[in-house]
């Protein structure tokens, strides 16, 4: 088992000897922010672009990091050398406000920062077969675009989506879609690709961007244009996007096959794109379908 490494300033700590504070903030009042990064191999994958949104969700609820991008690529590829990872993990990175006496008000005090880095393989069978997902009212607020600690509402409809046998849940604010509680969500029409286009009410996903330049290279059209829970029904095909799901193909909705349901052509296509992007060897498609 590879031990979860905290990680303060430049310390790092066995994972049983972690001791929060119990008046944090992020504890508290959810007074924080977060990145989640995929390392495939050994390596980051798409590395600047969480550290980028890190640095901007910081600055959209005034929170100063005690660290500049440069130390914080240093201290991440520590993180990685320290666990001695090699092959495919997931690091989580978390910064809040600090530890202080409870008040709404920020304090006057150093914010507190913590990564950890954790084995975790690819999802081969899902992504080669595909899931289901369900649709739910999206309750968040509205300043989604911010990756918070405030999470909730996106746990209680991902909770929903497993206890109807689901993958994800696909968010709606008055039948008009926005992403799944913990990814991006497209569809495909006609050969063409649809996502909500990037506002306060989603996350600007860093494996999204990535699928926009993967679309391009392709020559597959990709509109950043909002559509309905109605158009998922008749789309070709759908498919979400996240650090730990990859591009994955979403076969069936509310109980309800995707056209054939089956992953379709354009996201076969992007996966196989994103694979050579990340360097993977490995590829789902030596999978039997």
């Amino acid at each position: 088992m590879i031990y979860s490494q905290v990680l303060s300033q430049t310390n790092f700590v066995n994972e049983d000897e972690l001791m929060y504070p119990f008046q944090e903030r992020g504890l508290q009042f959810g007074d924080g922010i977060y990145e989640v990064i995929r390392v495939y191999q050994g390596h980051f994958y798409l590395i600047t672009e969480h550290i980028d949104r890190l640095f901007r969700s910081a600055e959209a609820v005034k929170l100063t990091l005690p660290f500049t991008k440069e130390r914080l690529f240093q201290l991440l590829g520590d993180l990685l050398k320290v666990n001695q990872i090699k092959g495919d993990a997931k690091v989580y990175l978390q910064a809040t406000r600090g530890s202080a006496l409870r008040d709404h008000v920020f304090p006057d005090v150093d914010a507190n920062f913590y990564a950890y880095a954790q084995e975790t393989p690819r999802p081969i069978q899902k992504l080669t077969n595909g899931v289901a997902a369900i649709t739910q009212p999206d309750v968040r607020w509205q300043n989604c675009y911010i990756k918070s600690l405030n999470l909730l509402p996106n746990v209680l409809a991902k909770q929903e989506a497993k206890e109807q046998g689901a993958f994800e849940a696909i968010l709606h604010r008055d039948e008009t879609v926005t992403e799944c509680s913990s990814s991006n969500v497209y569809l495909v029409k006609d050969g063409e690709i649809r996502t909500h286009p990037e506002t306060n009410n989603i996350l600007h996903g860093c494996v999204r961007s990535r699928v926009k330049v993967l679309a391009r290279q392709l020559d597959i059209p990709l509109l950043e244009k909002a559509f309905s829970t109605d158009d998922l029904q008749q789309a070709d095909e759908v498919f979400l996007t996240s650090s730990t799901a990859e591009i994955m193909p979403i076969v069936k909705i509310d109980g309800m096959k995707v056209h054939k349901g089956e992953p379709g052509p354009v996201t076969k296509k992007l996966q196989k794109a994103y694979e050579e992007d990340a360097g993977l060897t490995a590829s789902i498609f030596a999978q039997v379908r």
